[in-house]
């Protein structure tokens, strides 16, 4: 059957389906039901407009200037407020349009051409009156990200070339297959130049970017004000107001989302996700997410630049055992390998790699290494972390006599040590794209030491090559994979870290909310290019 006599009978099919729901909704006999639902805008197909929502994060956010940021949490309020050139549709299959409409890419994938969507408006500012975006803004804004980035989010962008006022090519230094993915990252968004330098070190809490949503209001270790941008270039989004909250206690969180000061809960864990499934006014939202928990262990300094000592750790630690405690009420499994499941690079032949759960054989190991008797020693968690924490601290008391402690700090605080490479170990979340790379060349690539990434220090010569291949030989998709499979060989024989879990993507909602979607990256998408335009019935 051809596509046009498909496309016909489809729409013959369309039609039949109108002309009955009008006969039955002339019937009568349920007008009264239709007029209540059609008051609380349910079963009509229409969207409530206008209206203010309210999320709850679960981390507090530090800064929200692309070069700075280091936390998912801050990428998921940067995202309202300001646009990439490239998104991820919903699925994460696929790269789609936004800020850029179209793109092409050179021979020796050296550069990447790409057209600029016309008539895109800044948010109004101190230092320009909602002006259009144009080439020279992409300009600035990617080569500061390529030059200042603190996670290096642009690594290997040499240039960006405006071609005319919508069209620009960005240069590379060696062909780098992951580009695409890299600028759909909220740290590679489009920003005014006038005012990121008229603000300075301030711009941070006076961001201006091209987004649905404008700042209006940030309340340091509170919450997030934003309305809408009207001159927004999608589609208008359908709420007034927007409000992202930080609410790091679990409890407080889904407590807020139950009283109603609250409507969406992003990463709602333990017991309290069955508290929401009991909760006939809220729903809890799930998907099987790109996200993974692992434990560090410093390679550099101290005890763990052993490897003898850091393989003796993972196989005195009971990964089974952490995750079963931590996720007695679902939402997490054991990762085994440093990439989620969810990521095309995942290959579970490799699991056979992991150490295995041994404590007589780990002591062995940490007696050989030259600590009969065990140690001291501290690891750096953040507060959402501390369940993994604590069963860990009690494994080691137990099996190596080595005495954990616990450090409970707040997030600025936690990427500031783990990056200086100041934590002896520290447990870390990690969220990204399917592409290997991001969670790979980031967290193992010696070039990422000094970044939050790799705060661990780990360095082998042949895991940078591999991973410098995997993104310069070429594009197609199986024989990246082959090569990360040997950079995954390799990485793990060196016992770098524990890896923990592989974390479900999760939310909770007030079921008064229409069209949000949990994403597997865990992105925070209230309007977005790819479709998606949040509504709240009132």
């Amino acid at each position: 059957m051809s596509k046009k006599i498909f496309h016909q009978k489809s729409f013959l099919l369309l039609i039949l389906a109108l002309v009955i729901s009008v006969l039955a909704a002339c019937g009568g006999d349920n007008k009264g039901a239709d007029k209540e639902q059609e008051a609380n805008g349910e079963a009509t197909g229409e969207v409530t407009a206008g209206g203010s929502l309210s999320v709850g994060l679960s981390a507090n956010a530090k800064t929200f200037d692309p070069i700075k940021y280091t936390g998912a949490y801050e990428s998921q309020v940067i995202r309202q407020m300001a646009d990439t050139l490239v998104v991820y549709n919903k699925d994460l299959s696929e790269v789609i349009p936004s800020l850029a409409t179209e793109w092409s890419v050179s021979d020796d994938m050296l550069v990447y051409t790409f057209k600029l969507r016309e008539g895109v408006k800044f948010q109004k500012g101190q230092y320009q009156d909602g002006r259009e975006m144009t080439a020279e803004d992409v300009k600035y804004s990617l080569e500061r990200s390529a030059k200042e980035s603190a996670m290096n989010r642009l690594n290997g962008v040499t240039e960006v070339k405006v071609v005319s006022d919508y069209e620009v090519e960005i240069h590379l230094a060696t062909p780098n297959a992951a580009l695409l993915a890299m600028l759909t990252d909220a740290g590679n968004i489009i920003i005014p130049k006038e005012e990121v330098e008229g603000w300075g070190d301030n711009f941070s809490e006076h961001f201006i970017g091209t987004g649905p949503f404008q700042l209006t209001e940030w309340k340091k270790d509170q919450e997030v004000q934003l309305v809408r941008h009207d001159g927004y270039w999608g589609e208008k989004p359908h709420l007034d107001k927007l409000t992202m909250k930080f609410i790091a206690d679990q409890n407080m969180l889904t407590n807020a989302l139950r009283s109603g000061d609250i409507d969406i809960a992003m990463d709602v864990k333990g017991q309290n996700r069955e508290i929401v499934k009991q909760d006939s006014n809220l729903e809890l939202l799930t998907n099987a997410g790109l996200s993974i928990v692992y434990l560090d262990l410093n390679n550099k300094v101290g005890p763990t630049a052993d490897k003898r000592v850091r393989e003796a750790i993972y196989m005195a630690t009971n990964v089974e055992e952490i995750i079963s405690g931590v996720n007695q009420w679902g939402g997490g499994e054991v990762s085994y390998l440093p990439l989620p499941p969810g990521s095309w690079g995942y290959d579970e032949s490799l699991i056979d790699l992991v150490p295995k759960y041994d404590p007589e054989k780990a002591k062995q190991l940490l007696a050989e290494a030259g600590y009969p008797d065990g140690f001291k020693t501290e690891i750096y968690a953040a507060q959402a972390r501390v369940p993994y924490a604590t069963i860990f601290q009690s494994q080691l008391k137990n099996n190596l006599n080595i005495d954990v402690e616990i450090k409970v700090v707040e997030w600025g605080t936690y990427s500031d040590m783990v990056a200086k490479g100041n934590a002896p170990m520290n447990i870390g979340g990690w969220t990204w794209y399917p592409d290997p790379y991001f969670f790979l060349y980031q967290l193992f690539s010696t070039n990422q030491i000094g970044a939050l990434g790799n705060g661990k220090g780990y360095s082998n010569p042949e895991v940078d090559a591999l991973l410098a291949r995997a993104v310069s030989e070429t594009v197609v998709q199986e024989e990246r994979a082959e090569i990360y499979k040997e950079a995954l060989k390799l990485i793990m024989a060196d016992v770098p870290r524990i890896e923990l879990e592989a974390t479900e993507a999760v939310a909770a909602i007030n079921k008064k909310v229409q069209g949000f979607e949990v994403s597997p990256d865990n992105s925070v998408q209230i309007v977005h290019p790819n479709g998606t335009n949040v509504s709240i019935s009132k």
